[in-house]
């Protein structure tokens, strides 16, 4: 679609070539970004014909086509020369053949164990296994105090200590913390595994054992295999093996691991042989770019994830229209100001990359490949990276007052970032910014969660936009008539202000905090 330009004429042009945007241009701009536009878009972003935008998969290829066909059409120039597309070459890694036995006991995939580490080949032996009690590792409480993992096979159970009032050791009171709530628990434990140098993790939880074997069985009978992947880099040693085990294995390995908590080393004579397995399954994300008139080599990146998770075993859509058709819609209006702008002789002075993202939804992946194998700029040349995953519904803990948005790590490396982003929003939007989700403490670790996160562990700013979730979240009733087109509207105005005064105020963020001892 084309708009007609804001300022028009020759002359006018020319004269706003000498001179700065106004801040009455700036707005006009931003009102460029309207809910019709993005409605339009997501109709047909978030519908049927997409797939669910599951990632390789045919939808996906409509997504990141439809994408790059809105650049295009806009004049907007890719960040590699020629090609929209970054290719990202995933692998899809099947079911291994695993055998396992320990004591002269034999165990069956799907029936005791499933295998959720590594795509690398292995074999290994132990005379000794190391029970970890619960496997926690937090300030208040540790089974690791007095035990040496590194290089070890290590046994854990699901749950965490309590008193002798019954409140949690964690939190102090009734309410469980991330060592004891589901998919939390699995990758806290397994963090903190893998930071103690456990070379593999069998984690005892019937609950979860039990829901992602049935899950994964699902997937092999359609031969989908189990998950993605990005490619293993070269002469990369393996990562920490990590399984899920029934209760049944689990007493097999520790005898007495339902009735005891305490740290023990455990003679055993275990034997396994991992044989992985994976195909090619390549995607794409898309980036494209407006240059910076005076610093074109530091840049702003926008960001939002193009995928979604498809379609389930009974050919139900899964639209994704919140979940990011509108960060994605939200994008293509942002970059759509960006170029009128522009086009008016109103260019930001540094560059802005429009990075649409694949893989969300299975690890981060087409977020880390950017930043930890190809990096299509230099990341220390990337001011910050706005992030934008969620923002066309409300929480239902906000229904009474719906104009708000949760903002999630502008403050964690750069007071600069939060302090731009608080004075953008007073004067152009004035939305309620909440930080609810922005505690180090934040049970949901939504921080560690989308793709702003790739950038943050390399210390560039960032903030991730959000409306928390909601009934519909990976649900097949993620469809675009439960959008809310005014906030959507309005929060991606939001998102062009905080850019456009990042990419065109005369110094560089600060950034004054390093990200380094915070874990996903």
């Amino acid at each position: 679609m084309k708009k007609i330009l804001l300022l028009t004429g020759t002359l006018l042009m020319m004269f706003s070539c000498q001179k700065e945007a106004t801040k009455d241009e700036v707005v006009n701009y931003g009102s460029s970004i309207t809910q019709e536009e993005l409605k339009e878009h997501l109709y047909i972003y978030a519908s049927d014909e997409f797939e669910g935008r599951d990632t390789g998969d045919p939808g996906q290829k409509k997504a990141v086509n439809y994408i790059k066909e809105h650049y295009e059409a806009l004049g907007i120039k890719p960040v590699i020369e020629g090609n929209y597309f970054q290719n990202v070459p995933l692998n899809l890694v099947k079911t291994p053949n695993v055998t396992i036995t320990n004591n002269g006991e034999s165990f069956k995939y799907f029936d005791d164990f499933i295998s959720l580490g590594s795509a690398i080949s292995t074999k290994m032996s132990a005379s000794e296994l190391v029970y970890a009690g619960f496997g926690i590792d937090d300030d208040q409480f540790s089974d690791y105090t007095n035990i040496d993992v590194k290089g070890k096979i290590v046994v854990i159970k699901n749950g965490e200590p309590k008193d002798e009032n019954g409140n949690y050791i964690i939190t102090g009171n009734k309410q469980a913390s991330k060592w004891s709530n589901g998919r939390q628990e699995l990758s806290a434990k397994r963090n903190a595994a893998k930071e103690k140098g456990a070379k593999a993790l069998f984690f005892m939880n019937d609950n979860l054992f039990n829901r992602y074997a049935l899950y994964f069985k699902g997937l092999e009978a359609r031969g989908a295999g189990n998950r993605l992947s990005l490619p293993v880099k070269k002469d990369a040693e393996a990562d920490m093996y990590q399984f899920l085990i029934s209760n049944k294995m689990g007493k097999a390995l520790i005898a007495n691991i339902e009735k005891s908590v305490k740290p023990s080393y455990e003679t055993a004579t275990f034997e396994m042989i991992l044989e992985a397995s994976s195909e090619s399954k390549p995607s794409e994300n898309v980036a494209a770019i407006i240059k910076g008139s005076e610093k074109p080599d530091e840049y702003i990146i926008i960001s939002s994830h193009l995928d979604h998770i498809g379609i389930d075993g009974d050919g139900e859509v899964f639209n994704g229209a919140d979940d990011d058709g509108s960060g994605t819609v939200a994008m293509l209006e942002i970059a759509e100001a960006f170029k009128t702008a522009a086009d008016n002789g109103h260019g930001p002075k540094r560059s802005i990359i429009f990075l649409h993202v694949t893989g969300e939804e299975k690890g981060l992946l087409g977020s880390r490949y950017y930043t930890d194998y190809e990096p299509l700029v230099p990341l220390e040349n990337t001011i910050t990276d706005l992030n934008i995953d969620m923002i066309g519904r409300i929480d239902p803990k906000r229904e009474g007052d719906r104009n708000y948005i949760y903002l999630i790590g502008s403050d964690k490396l750069s007071k600069d970032l939060h302090n731009i982003s608080e004075q953008a929003n007073k004067e152009y939007v004035n939305i309620a910014l909440d930080y609810k989700y922005n505690s180090e403490n934040d049970p949901n670790r939504f921080y560690y969660r989308s793709d702003h996160y790739s950038f943050a562990k390399n210390n560039i700013p960032v903030i991730f936009y959000f409306n928390g979730t909601h009934a519909d979240y990976h649900q097949i009733s993620d469809t675009p008539d439960k959008i809310n087109y005014d906030l959507l509207e309005n929060r991606s105005r939001l998102i062009f202000h905080t850019a456009w005064e990042v990419a065109n105020r005369e110094e560089r963020l600060t950034v004054d905090k390093i990200e380094e001892n915070i874990k996903p």
